[in-house]
């Protein structure tokens, strides 16, 4: 008999032990975080993903739960080089390891080279991979080359004139003691 696993309450345990899979494409419209960094555009695009679980004996023989997970999004964003649209390719391939309490999970995360996770029942699959995703969200978006030039100064030409034309707060000062003598 085969079990059916939904990624909205994925019992990870049973998951993992049954070394089952699941994969899937879902539209970019359902995860709203994500959507959001977009500015709601692109909301049609696919988010493709992958899970797998396994259980692996750890140095004592005691077997350990783990969960395989990667996704892919191409995100619509804004380049804050140029200010015009840019698509930002977000890719996650990443592993989990599930302990039995949250306690265990935030004292073991700290020195172990995977991510720890506490063991739930109802796990929902969906928020792990939008909230992997986001955390793949470059800091500053931008074209690797604008297709556009690039203006990079600060000031307009306008700013230099005005700057020339304004007199200097010292020149009466100097007129000043220019008709003293010494």
């Amino acid at each position: 008999m085969s079990q059916e696993f939904v990624t909205s309450r994925l019992d990870i345990q049973a998951f993992a032990q049954a070394g089952a899979a699941l994969s899937g494409v879902d539209l970019l419209s359902k995860y709203e975080r994500l959507l959001q960094e977009s500015g709601g555009q692109g909301a049609d695009r696919p988010v493709q993903w992958a899970a797998r679980g396994e259980t692996r004996a750890d140095a004592g023989g005691y077997a350990q739960i783990w969960l395989h997970l990667s996704a892919r999004v191409s995100l619509p964003l804004t380049c804050q080089r140029c200010l015009g649209p840019v698509d930002i390719e977000l890719e996650v391939d990443r592993s989990f390891r599930f302990v039995a309490t949250e306690e265990q999970a935030q004292a073991e995360d700290e020195e172990a080279e995977e991510d720890v996770l506490a063991l739930q029942r109802d796990f929902n699959l969906a928020d792990l991979i939008e909230d992997e995703l986001l955390m793949a969200l470059p800091v500053v978006p931008r074209h690797e080359v604008c297709p556009t030039d690039v203006k990079l100064v600060a000031q307009d030409a306008d700013f230099e004139v005005a700057l020339a034309e304004k007199p200097h707060p010292f020149a009466a000062l100097a007129g000043l003691k220019g008709g003293k003598t010494g």
